[in-house]
């Protein structure tokens, strides 16, 4: 009796699909490890959950439905066709582009996220890869997906340093006593190499006069607006600072 129980709980709770899904689970960590360490939308949780997820689609669509008994006369399970195991995995790819494209956001003329989107799709292929049993591309696949994304990131920084893809435009508009409108103006061309636009505007109130200064800078693309304001804290006279994406 025990040992009948032990070979129906085999049955039920098949080793080789937990093999393939830890294989998932392992591949999906390590992509999604290298979008968490770059501080990305889309990092480990979500690397893991849509490889594990296609893994999972991907074991069903080979094991869960009925197919043919091998005498065409008879119908196992009340099947209605002949097993087509590639419809549950096409349906995978076109399904994972609705989560790439919530990665992607547009800044103006910059889009951003395309690289996540990519890491999530091929998450979701090394995932089928594992669902299927053929652990040699999953493992090909994660090796290459990996070094891919470190090599490139690498090559950008030491051998196209001056990438448009790496910048974006922003536009200052800043209120400034009169006093200290020459260090400002010095302080802002020092301190940005690309200046497309840099205006001065006489302004006046009741209590003083004041200087409107309005410039277009280009900035690294990591770069935060909030890390700009920080850099005019130390800056004496400012009365009012606007930073925002410049859209020429």
């Amino acid at each position: 009796m025990e040992t009948t129980s032990i070979e129906n709980l085999t049955h039920i709770f098949n080793l080789e699909y937990f093999v393939r899904l830890l294989f998932a689970l392992i591949f999906g960590f390590c992509i999604g490890l290298e979008r968490e360490l770059t501080n990305k939308y889309a990092g480990l949780r979500t690397h893991i959950l849509v490889c594990l997820g296609a893994c999972v689609f991907t074991l069903i669509s080979i094991y869960g439905f009925p197919t043919f008994a091998p005498n065409d006369n008879v119908v196992v399970n009340n099947a209605t066709g002949i097993r087509d195991t590639s419809r549950v995995a096409a349906q995978i790819v076109t399904g994972i582009g609705f989560i790439g494209a919530g990665t992607v956001l547009r800044n103006g003329p910059i889009v951003l996220g395309l690289t996540t989107a990519a890491t999530l799709w091929i998450a979701a292929s090394i995932g089928m890869a594992c669902g299927a049993g053929m652990f040699d591309i999953a493992f090909a696949g994660t090796v290459l997906a990996i070094l891919t994304l470190v090599s490139i990131r690498v090559l950008e920084r030491k051998v196209l340093p001056t990438s448009t893809k790496k910048t974006r435009r922003v536009k200052f508009s800043i209120v400034c006593q009169n006093e200290h409108i020459e260090s400002l103006h010095t302080f802002i061309i020092s301190k940005y190499s690309q200046i497309f636009e840099l205006s001065k505007k006489q302004l006046k109130n009741e209590e003083n006069l004041a200087t409107k200064i309005t410039c277009v800078v280009d900035i690294p693309v990591r770069k935060q607006i909030k890390d700009l304001y920080k850099s005019f804290q130390k800056m004496d006279g400012i009365e009012s600072i606007s930073i925002q994406d410049s859209l020429e």
